[in-house]
């Protein structure tokens, strides 16, 4: 139903833009020389089907109603994007159009491989798309590519063994502390089932987004000679976490070296009643729930405040395009409000569009979309995106500290000296 929702949407979008535009000089580009329409090639990483046929339907109805426009739909792969644009930027064969994340914009901008679009961008899509999510594709005054999808942290729970031990189900207007989660995880532990589960096998990333709620930052100076750091704000998350783990003993050790896809089977299954994870589970949910399991969405724990860290998943243009200009008048249409709602459904994420964040299919409480869109506003920029150095950081100190912090190896204490000290000599090397 959905993928006909879509294509039904996409050519009603593009009829109106034929009837506004026409069908030759009117529809924004002037065509290649000799009459030709100008090519643009257009890299998308959609891998889940909705959000594939999304992209296909977009482009499509963006080819019927502009001739003198065309786009190429190129299929890319997260798995090996990043090495292919470099190769490709190198090369002189960069797509004119392409998606990414926002984590890997300030490297490519100061390569000198992104355009910078702030003097082309309209004021229709600048006021549309939350500040905060600008802020995630922003390096001082360059903007190097419009955002669009965003993923924030929520907690999903079996209703049926929540009621039955009378927890009252917090709501987006009054949201469960990390003490009262930790606290609820407490009480539903008994002889076989544990309260919670945490997937912690590449815990980086979350662990820091989630430090927001504290007021983590993890590294000073993020935009220009970092240091990461780890004081008192960045210890609540991973001390919260590990007291769950080895003194309330109310989280399950098995989350250690789990993803949230793996932890599914036993949270169907009864062994764990809550399973923190990104708001994209629901999908899978929805899609592997056995018959008659009763799951809910649970809004986003706070600490001091509700605040995430947040990237964003990013629409970029090739510096070394011969079309900057017909470029950005595609990425203005395939990331138009309408479009958005198709894009954010297709991959369970949130919409950077707060007119898209207001439709109702992005709001249906049946599949916790309610829940996820109150999320949005509590999206900010995560600092570490700014460090040079961070993905270094991030494998070689980080993710093995913070597993052996959480495999009970190693102190609070150690785990801040190898953040510290050893993620500090990596840091050092991008600063020289």
């Amino acid at each position: 139903m959905r993928s006909m929702r879509i294509v039904a949407l996409a050519a009603a979008t593009g009829l109106v833009l034929a009837a506004c535009g026409g069908g030759d000089d009117e529809t924004g580009g002037d065509g290649g020389s000799g009459g030709e329409p100008v090519e643009l090639t257009f890299q998308t990483l959609a891998w889940q089907t909705a959000a594939v046929e999304a992209n296909e339907a977009i482009v499509d109805a963006w080819n019927e109603a502009n001739p003198d426009i065309q786009v190429e739909l190129l299929q890319g792969d997260w798995n090996n994007v990043h090495d292919q644009l470099m190769t490709s930027f190198e090369g002189g064969t960069a797509p004119d159009v392409f998606h990414y994340e926002s984590t890997v914009l300030q490297d490519f901008g100061d390569r000198g491989n992104v355009l910078d679009l702030s003097e082309y961008l309209s004021d229709e899509i600048r006021d549309d798309i939350r500040e905060g999510a600008w802020d995630t594709a922003t390096f001082g005054d360059a903007v190097y590519g419009v955002p669009f999808l965003q993923e924030s942290q929520v907690v999903f729970a079996n209703r049926t063994l929540l009621e039955a031990a009378g927890v009252t189900l917090p709501t987006v207007d009054d949201p469960w502390t990390w003490d009262e989660f930790a606290d609820v995880a407490a009480q539903l532990t008994t002889e076989g089932q544990f309260g919670a589960v945490i997937p912690l096998n590449a815990p980086a990333n979350r662990i820091l987004n989630l430090a927001r709620n504290f007021g983590g930052d993890y590294f000073t100076d993020p935009a220009g000679e970092a240091q990461a750091v780890f004081d008192a704000a960045e210890q609540e998350v991973p001390r919260r976490i590990h007291e769950m783990l080895y003194t309330d003993r109310s989280a399950s050790p098995d989350g250690i070296g789990m993803s949230s896809a793996d932890a599914l089977p036993g949270f169907f299954a009864g062994q764990y009643a809550m399973l923190p994870g990104a708001i994209w589970l629901r999908q899978q949910l929805v899609e592997q729930a056995p018959d008659g399991f009763d799951w809910v969405t649970l809004p986003a724990l706070e600490g001091d405040s509700s605040a995430q860290g947040a990237v964003s998943q990013t629409l970029s243009v090739s510096a070394s395009t011969e079309h900057p200009e017909e470029a950005v008048q595609f990425i203005e249409f395939f990331l138009n409000a309408e479009n958005q709602v198709q894009l954010a459904a297709g991959d369970w994420l949130l919409p950077t569009s707060q007119e898209a964040a207001q439709s109702p299919e992005l709001n249906d409480p049946a599949t916790g979309w309610d829940v996820a869109t109150a999320t949005a506003d509590d999206l900010e920029m995560a600092p570490f995106q700014q460090v040079k150095g961070f993905e270094e950081w991030k494998s070689r100190i980080a993710n093995p500290a913070f597993q052996e912090y959480f495999s009970d190896q190693i102190s609070l204490e150690e785990l801040g000296t190898k953040l510290v000290d050893e993620g500090n000599a990596v840091l050092e090397r991008y600063q020289r």
